[in-house]
């Protein structure tokens, strides 16, 4: 028998931190890297947030708190989701973990039995599978395809549905595609569901504040409020307030799923760092202005990647609606050979050959369950994207 359990075996460590490390090392040699891999805004956490912070230090905030959250983080996050997506929820439906990723891990222990099916479209963010693989379920991927947008269709969803479905894990707008649902769209797919009363839902909203072109948010439980009392509704204040160091996600849901969430977090992180929830509070109650600010920024760094990576030899990029990421098809450079003669044969080839390169760290397709494409995120600055796409074109020019 060997030492390390078989949970763990069937599990990969994670492609985007991976991805990120490699150019962190590639750095320390003194490499010119420039890292397009991390899901990390490059804005600062605003200063009323930090200062909350600092009189939580300053006020004593410093001991251990409840498992699943502070009552002040709780009513903050019910008053969230009243104003901007028109749930109620009570504090008791509330739930606050280390990061959006605990809360996904905390759910699928809680429900999970040998044999269950959680369904996941892809392209997935690469933490989705395994953590339901660790949970003991089984991953159901359903593809989607660019020319939808990387939009699940509901006749998709519908077959994919089986007796043995327990969840479906949704993310809009997506990590890695940005790809967001109109309230319209999300219609035909809650219709699906509404036919399967059996199939829980939780939606990843982590991206909701982060949408451009005028796209309007919406999410599974406001849409559709028949699936309100199977529905996970997960947040939190990473991206759109520049928080990832912070570690704070939530969500609010059923009763009996947060308690179960909340007995699994006990034995596990215990409560999320009480500095950061205090911080949260303000993040969450505080001015909200620069968040559209930024989200403008954003969409202008996305337009000029997209135009860029679109004039590149062999790939073909969509433009997505939200979140800070795009999804390229490298299928015209697959066959192709680099300069030192080596055959560009899968989309990781190709994420490979191009930090050899050109000093490019991208994270290739099949991390998240779709191929041939690659993960870029434009949360950098636009003199670092306009040198990295160049260095892209350059590269892609060069294969033969």
């Amino acid at each position: 028998m060997g030492f390390i359990s078989d949970a763990l075996n069937r599990i990969q460590p994670s492609a985007t931190i991976a991805a990120t490390q490699k150019a962190r090392d590639l750095k320390a040699l003194g490499r010119d890297v420039i890292s397009l891999a991390a899901g990390e805004p490059d804005f600062d956490t605003p200063d009323n947030i930090k200062e909350a912070a600092i009189k939580a230090i300053r006020d004593g905030k410093t001991k251990y708190t409840a498992v699943d959250g502070i009552p002040e983080l709780k009513q903050a996050i019910c008053a969230k989701f009243k104003r901007e997506n028109n749930l109620d929820y009570g504090p008791h439906q509330a739930f606050v973990a280390p990061g959006g990723k605990p809360i996904i891990f905390n759910a699928m222990v809680a429900t999970l039995n040998p044999g269950d099916e959680v369904i996941i479209p892809a392209p997935y963010w690469v933490s989705y599978p395994d953590i339901v693989l660790l949970a003991g379920g089984k991953p159901v991927p359903v593809e989607t395809t660019l020319e939808d947008g990387f939009k699940l269709q509901p006749e998709a969803l519908d077959k994919a549905i089986t007796k043995k479905t327990k969840w479906l894990i949704f993310n809009s707008p997506s990590n890695p595609s940005g790809a967001a649902y109109t309230a319209s769209e999300l219609k035909k797919l809650t219709d699906v569901l509404m036919k399967h009363p059996h199939v829980w839902i939780l939606t990843d909203d982590m991206y909701e504040h982060l949408t451009y072109d005028g796209f309007k948010f919406a999410t599974p439980a406001e849409v559709e409020p028949g699936l309100y009392e199977r529905t996970l509704t997960m947040n939190g204040v990473s991206k759109a307030y520049a928080m990832t160091g912070w570690r704070i996600g939530y969500c609010a849901g059923p009763e009996p799923l947060i308690k179960a969430m909340t007995k699994v977090q006990s034995q596990s992180t215990s409560n999320p760092t009480s500095i950061s929830q205090y911080a949260a509070v303000e993040a969450l109650n505080g001015p909200q202005d620069f968040i559209p600010e930024r989200a403008k920024v954003f969409k202008e760094r996305r337009d000029l990647v997209v135009s860029m990576l679109n004039q590149a030899k062999g790939l073909k990029c969509p433009t997505p609606e939200g979140a800070f990421y795009v999804y390229p098809s490298c299928e015209g450079c697959i066959g192709k050979k680099t300069t030192d003669g080596k055959v560009i044969e899968t989309d990781e080839d190709f994420a490979m050959a191009l930090i050899e390169a050109e000093g490019i760290s991208v994270v290739h397709g099949a991390a998240f369950g779709l191929s041939p494409f690659f993960r870029i995120s434009y949360a950098t600055s636009t003199e670092e994207l306009t040198d990295a796409c160049e260095r892209i074109q350059r590269f892609c020019a060069s294969l033969l």
